[in-house]
């Protein structure tokens, strides 16, 4: 394994290494201040939906003890903090009055943020949809993306000044495919025709976004944080080869083509563009010139071609890892080559503005002993992809930093509590927080690239 001071040396002086966490997974006090339910509030309280009826309610209650949390970053000697703003305190019915008491809160992170010398990294949307806009339809009315864009010149106006640089969605694929077409994350739709719409209105809803913030505030560095999956043939065959560059343009391309070229790729429009509320203007409207964008990886995906011969596009399939293969305890391959790899292929394919890894890290279960976390698998996970991410550097790829996932354990969406990814336990019980043996490791990397 390589030392976290050798590892450091492999980075540019100006690289940024940083932690993220999102509202919902953290916050709780999910009516406090005003604030309302989001979607996520609704969907965690239907029976099945996520594991035991678990909620973010009360998460590890950042919202009360966000200054404490505020202190730990700064002990890990990180340079950056990457978190999201809930759009159901800031505009509890999804549009029309604002809550000052939520700008309030954001008011007060922010500073202390900056007090301790930490640059903000905010996000716009981190799918917590106010629930009021499910009226409208959610992700499947155009007027969702206006009142994104209403969202946005609110935020910006309030908090653009303090701000280092601004995502407006994360992980458009999220909430779209994964809320909509599969039904796993809320709303919980298994519709292709509420999958389509959903995802031209996210696309749209990011353009207008972008011009809505810089409406506000010309000189915030403003991008997109895209989940693209790094997707290898199952097999040399010709069949598995087509099939992985088709679930390349479902799962990718429909994201990125819009936003960095201007235009959806003629096979996803001949697949479900007749189901899409494409109307003239909206492509130049997704088609923002872009600050930076972030990327979030994980785990690579093997495809292979779907057998049968009926099934809807992209007629492709996802061959599980096999039982040999290194796996986190969530179940996901472990592969840092996919990262490199990806990275290399996203470049080669668009013209792209500098990224940042806005989220990478691993779900391992480990629990304290004697007051102590033995998370070394955690550390072999974070040592490979950030050797993986020097080595996409030192190939040219722009990456300008680093956001590990996560600060601290919390709420998982759909596996609820029993899926920890933080550097810090965290006691859900008694909400104390214990620095994994991860976070001793990534703190050692962030004060020797500062001393480089």
């Amino acid at each position: 394994m390589t030392s976290p001071k050798a590892l450091s040396a492999r980075f540019p002086k100006d690289f940024q290494f940083g932690v993220a966490t999102a509202a919902y997974q953290i916050e709780g006090a999910a009516s406090d201040d005003g604030r309302k339910p989001s979607i996520w509030d609704a969907f965690s309280k239907m029976p099945g939906r996520v594991y035991q009826g678990h909620s973010g309610d009360i998460a590890c209650d950042h919202y009360h003890r966000w200054e404490d949390d505020l202190d730990l970053i700064k002990s890990l000697g990180v340079d950056a903090y990457r978190f999201s703003i809930a759009w159901p305190r800031i505009l509890p019915e999804g549009r029309g009055v604002v809550n000052e008491k939520g700008l309030d809160f954001y008011d007060r992170l922010i500073d202390g943020l900056v007090e301790r010398g930490l640059k903000v990294y905010p996000t716009l949307y981190h799918w917590d949809l106010p629930l009021a806009l499910m009226g409208d339809g959610g992700w499947t009315a155009r007027s969702t993306a206006d009142a994104l864009a209403d969202y946005a010149e609110i935020v910006v106006k309030r908090l653009g000044d303090r701000m280092d640089a601004l995502a407006t969605i994360n992980e458009p694929w999220c909430a779209g495919h994964l809320s909509h077409l599969y039904g796993v994350h809320a709303p919980g739709e298994k519709s292709t025709d509420a999958f389509a719409v959903s995802v031209h209105v996210l696309n749209l809803a990011h353009g207008k976004a972008v011009q809505a913030a810089r409406s506000a505030r010309a000189d915030l560095p403003i991008g997109l944080v895209l989940n693209a999956y790094s997707i290898y043939p199952a097999s040399e065959t010709d069949e598995d080869k087509a099939a992985a560059e088709r679930a390349f343009l479902f799962h990718n391309d429909i994201y990125m083509s819009p936003v960095f070229n201007g235009r959806y790729h003629p096979d996803i429009l001949d697949a479900i563009g007749d189901k899409m509320p494409i109307e003239d203007g909206d492509l130049e409207i997704i088609n923002q010139p872009l600050d930076w964008w972030g990327l979030n990886y994980y785990t690579p995906w093997r495809i292979a071609a779907d057998p049968d011969m009926c099934a809807d596009y992209p007629q492709a399939i996802q061959i599980p890892p096999n039982g040999n293969t290194e796996k986190t305890d969530i179940g996901w391959e472990v592969d840092e080559n996919g990262l490199s790899d990806l990275l290399k292929d996203l470049y080669s394919r668009y013209a792209l503005p500098p990224c940042y890894i806005t989220e990478n890290g691993a779900c391992y279960n480990d629990e304290p002993m004697g007051g102590e976390v033995k998370d070394d698998r955690r550390i072999d996970y974070l040592e490979k992809h950030l050797s993986a991410t020097a080595n996409a550097i030192n190939d040219g790829i722009p990456v300008k930093g680093y956001f590990l996932w996560s600060l601290m354990d919390n709420f998982e969406w759909a596996e609820g509590y029993r899926m920890r990814f933080g550097i810090v336990h965290v006691d859900y019980d008694s909400q104390i927080r214990t620095l994994k043996d991860s976070a001793h490791w990534y703190r050692d990397l962030a004060e020797n690239h500062k001393t480089k």
